[in-house]
């Protein structure tokens, strides 16, 4: 793993001070420069080589969004966007992942001290894995919403995913092959609840199947994913004709809540047909449930860690044999489909 060289990009004295600092103690990460518009950060880039930038949404001249743009068509760089998590600011970060965002980071505006420095702290795992993320290697395409296909006729299996960082990119193209009449699909996505409220929204329009954030009580039925972000609650799998989701109150499990490896454990102890799969992310959480899936008889892949945003979580979900096969996300949706499809 390389270091991080990071150019920090606000428009704001004490922000670019504040976050600067905080890096600067993080391990591996090393802050070689600030700016405070895009003009400033154009030349710093040319000069100092930096290897991510964290960037500013709000600036002066021209936007954070825009200059993101100008990166990203020009010569590509891991940038992770501060923004706020207003409804205008969940709208600009999904239009930053699209844009190539590895990240959108939350500036916290309103915090105690401990919940400020928390969630600042986070900021240097996130700046480091985007130094080492695949970005060059992704792609931007947003394929078409699949229609509902006459062919797709469901075996009454159940599918599982697991994101974390570069999760929202991922999912926008995997789930998009997904016909209207789609298998019952649960999707835990460590993100933001504001903006992966957002995403859901903008899911549900996209898509021909319906897209609804992961409640209580709900049941897994056909055509229907849900969307697991809560990070107060664990998700679980109970099963019945249809199986159930339940949302539980529990401490972190290995300093994740909710937890890939307590959803995929529960789908494995209930012994029912199921395919689950791990994408992109950071940490390691969900290959111990994978493999607990994949030794139940279920179907389990990784996606491809030369296309994963982030190569961690499948690179552990390999490693500890949890994961049958690695796939891009268009060979890893067509594998889950055909599954999931009636011989």
């Amino acid at each position: 793993m390389r270091d991080a060289r990071v150019l920090v990009v606000d428009d704001s004295a004490a922000m670019r001070a504040l976050f600067s600092d905080v890096l600067d103690q993080s391990k591996n990460v090393v802050v070689v420069g600030t700016a405070n518009c895009a003009n400033d950060a154009r030349d710093q880039i040319a000069t100092l080589k930096p290897n991510v930038i964290t960037l500013d949404v709000e600036m002066p001249g021209m936007s954070g969004i825009e200059f993101l743009e100008e990166i990203m068509g020009s010569n590509p760089l891991p940038v992770v966007m501060l923004s706020s998590l207003t409804q205008a600011g969940t709208e600009i970060s999904l239009k930053a992942y699209e844009l190539g965002a590895v990240e959108c980071f939350p500036k916290p505006m309103r915090a105690t001290p401990e919940q400020f420095a928390k969630t600042v702290g986070k900021l240097g795992k996130i700046v480091l894995a985007a130094a080492n993320s695949n970005l060059r290697e992704r792609t931007r395409a947003r394929p078409a919403a699949s229609a509902t296909s006459p062919n797709f006729e469901w075996n009454g299996h159940i599918v599982a995913f697991s994101a974390s960082m570069g999760g929202i990119d991922a999912l926008t193209e995997l789930l998009a092959h997904y016909p209207a009449n789609c298998p019952p699909t649960v999707v835990l996505l460590q993100t933001e609840p504001a903006l992966a409220n957002a995403f859901i929204a903008q899911l549900d329009k996209e898509l021909k199947c319906t897209v609804r954030a992961a409640v209580d009580d709900a049941k897994l039925t056909q055509g229907v994913i849900h969307v697991a972000a809560d990070p107060t609650r664990h998700v679980v799998f109970e099963s019945g004709s249809p199986g159930t989701l339940r949302m539980m109150d529990r401490e972190p499990i290995e300093g994740a809540r909710p937890s890939a490896n307590l959803l995929f454990g529960t789908i494995a102890r209930a012994a029912v047909p199921a395919v689950g799969a791990i994408l992109t992310g950071m940490g390691e959480d969900g290959a111990k449930g994978l493999k607990m899936l994949r030794d139940a008889g279920g179907k389990t892949y990784a996606q491809d860690r030369k296309t994963a945003t982030v190569s961690e979580a499948p690179t552990a979900a390999i490693a500890s044999g949890a994961a049958e096969q690695e796939l891009a996300l268009d060979a890893l949706a067509e594998a889950v489909l055909n599954n999931c499809r009636q011989a």
